[in-house]
């Protein structure tokens, strides 16, 4: 396209105008629309519920969800590559810290181990036949049967002796080690929740061969809102309750609780743990924990219904003498139970909203239905 040419000008410029007029139009349709909403607003009279902000005695409740997890859980490996020769436990059974689970095939391991052992009885006859030599050498020297040259390599083929038998030691550990391997040992008691591989598979190291989990005390996971964190304090009681138990209610502690927020999020890592060593829960169920705080007097609350919700910030609709609505932020604090603590931003003199906010706006004039909360 030829940027000098004079029909391009006029026509670039007529495109600019042209859509600079039609963007005009829409702007000034959707300013007008939105004028004639706020005047219809303001002009009508909306029939809502309203009521006064109460004093209440609270005591609030932290909900929260998790599962029940097992307080420790591992898998057990094989320490060598062999055959998984012999399978001593199953799914289910309880086993003690050190008991044998499986047994690795030893064949080759042993022979091995008892070749290693073999050169290390050679390697300690080699040595004593040298320290022998070496304290006739010293005789001999001392009587200037020898020279200085003979009692140095006596005294060369001494050391030399006694390094191979730390070799051949260390070649015997390592093989003696390795056939111990063969037996697969439980490294913690509890309970075998998985088994792997039946007998005669070949099991390469590090290959888990079974799970094992302690089961005598679950705990639940919880990540603690940074708005509730204070009904939360370490060795407190909460009450764990299982859905797929009938709604089973059990009694728990907090165990942990973090010190410092996790971000972007804003909550605290928490733990409840709850004993089981009757067996009767199971891990990995779902649980809901409910942890009480203590009670508070004389609060000021409003129904959790009566909350509007503006830019991630908490309002209420109140209606003035004249039965114009205008709104208010709020400073909440607890909130549950339909019910909402008010901290700031409202007093027990003014009249709110509780229904019907979805047809006012501020500025609009309301006529009051009979309202649920009373002053």
């Amino acid at each position: 396209m030829n940027w000098h040419d004079k029909r391009v000008k006029i026509l670039l410029v007529f495109v600019v105008v042209i859509t600079a007029i039609i963007s005009w139009r829409i702007v000034s349709n959707i300013m007008g629309a939105r004028a004639k909403a706020q005047q219809a607003g303001k002009g009508r009279t909306v029939a809502v519920a309203t009521g006064f902000a109460t004093y209440h005695n609270i005591k609030p409740q932290l909900k929260l969800s998790g599962h029940l997890d097992p307080i420790w859980q591992a898998d057990v490996a094989a320490k060598i590559s062999a055959r998984l020769e012999r399978v001593y436990v199953d799914v289910g059974d309880q086993v003690g810290q050190g008991q044998i689970l499986a047994v690795l095939d030893a064949g080759e391991l042993a022979a091995t181990a008892n070749s290693a052992q073999g050169s290390v009885f050679d390697a300690r006859a080699n040595l004593d036949n040298a320290e022998t030599v070496l304290v006739r050498c010293k005789k001999l020297y001392t009587s200037g049967a020898i020279s200085k040259a003979d009692l140095d390599n006596a005294q060369f083929s001494r050391d030399m002796a006694a390094g191979k038998l730390v070799a051949a030691e260390g070649t015997y550990a390592n093989a003696l080690s390795r056939v111990q391997g063969t037996e697969v040992v439980a490294p913690q008691q509890g309970t075998i929740v998985k088994r792997y591989f039946h007998e005669g598979y070949y099991a390469p190291v590090g290959t888990a061969l079974f799970n094992i989990a302690d089961t005598t005390a679950l705990q639940v996971k919880l990540n603690v809102p940074e708005g509730q964190i204070s009904l939360v304090s370490l060795g407190a009681q909460a009450d764990i309750v299982i859905p797929a138990m009938d709604n089973k209610k059990v009694l728990g502690t907090i165990t942990k609780l973090a010190q410092v927020a996790d971000l972007p999020a804003r909550t605290f890592a928490a733990e409840v743990t709850v004993l089981n060593s009757n067996k009767e829960l199971r891990g990995g169920l779902f649980a809901n924990v409910v942890v009480e705080g203590k009670e508070r007097q004389h609060v000021l609350t409003i129904p959790e219904t009566a909350i509007v919700m503006r830019e991630d910030q908490r309002t209420v609709y109140v209606v003035d003498k004249n039965n114009k609505i205008s709104r208010k932020v709020l400073v909440t604090g607890y909130i549950g139970n339909g019910i909402v603590e008010i901290l700031d931003g409202l007093t027990a003199e003014d009249e709110i909203v509780l229904s019907g906010q979805n047809r006012i706006r501020e500025g609009s004039v309301v006529t009051k239905n009979d309202s649920g909360a009373q002053k």
